[in-house]
């Protein structure tokens, strides 16, 4: 099954499951939930990323998409291949 499968099921799961079972599932989860939410209620995390963002939206930073990236990634990797 795909990941996108077991999201799915999940979701629905998670739409119809009484309380119990929901909080059983939270339980198991919660400290996962938490550390990946946490960073984002880090108010000198989150104002550092509003701060470069600003940077990069006037121009005065640069910033490089997600297929530059995978690029610069992808050229080092098919010259070791060929090696």
């Amino acid at each position: 099954m795909t990941t996108t499968a077991i999201r799915e099921k999940l979701y629905d799961y998670i739409r119809v499951a009484d309380d119990k079972k929901l909080k059983a599932i939270y339980v198991m989860l919660e400290d996962e939930i938490t550390e990946h939410i946490a960073w984002w209620k880090d108010k000198t995390f989150t104002d550092e990323l509003d701060k470069e963002f600003a940077a990069w939206k006037s121009g005065k930073e640069k910033a490089f998409s997600l297929p530059e990236v995978e690029e610069s990634i992808a050229k080092p990797k098919k010259a070791r291949k060929a090696k």
